[in-house]
């Protein structure tokens, strides 16, 4: 499975979010202007992420978008199934689309899919948004280059 801008763009902008929150909602062109995305596409992910209940929309003057749950209670695999739908390699261990194949009781490859999709969804779960938080605001380390 590779990830569309979708999911990346998407997580991104609700790691904006929870970084910015703290002094109110964090309007979209704000998001769009740190993460380079634009407006329009930004508007159509947060549309998404709202429906799915991780972010609220504030209106108003003062308003924009806020995390629906607390950091720590969101997770990169919860954002990436808003955004992108079932993580999964291939269709037939989608839970949303067994059946398709008249092969799966004779398929000895789909443990393999079984397995990899059960891997992706425990590593995308084992993140959540307050980790992206505390790693965002730990000090870069500087690198030497040793260009002359």
């Amino acid at each position: 499975m590779k990830l569309s801008t979708k999911g990346r763009y998407g997580l991104r902008a609700i790691l904006d979010i929870a970084l910015n929150q703290n002094t109110g909602p964090v309007t979209i062109h704000s998001i769009a202007q740190r993460q380079e995305i634009s407006d329009r596409y930004l508007e159509q992910l947060l549309t998404s992420l709202r429906k799915n209940g991780l972010i609220k929309s504030i209106r108003g003057f003062q308003g924009g978008y806020i995390l629906n749950k607390e950091p720590q209670d969101i997770t990169v695999g919860d954002v990436i199934r808003a955004l992108e739908g079932p993580i999964a390699p291939v269709e037939c261990v989608d839970d949303n689309r067994q059946g398709l194949c008249s092969r799966m009781e004779l398929c000895v490859t789909r443990k393999v899919w079984e397995d990899l999709r059960k891997t992706m969804n425990e590593v995308l779960d084992s993140y959540t948004l307050e980790d992206l938080v505390r790693e965002s605001q730990k000090p870069k380390e500087f690198v030497y280059d040793y260009c002359i």
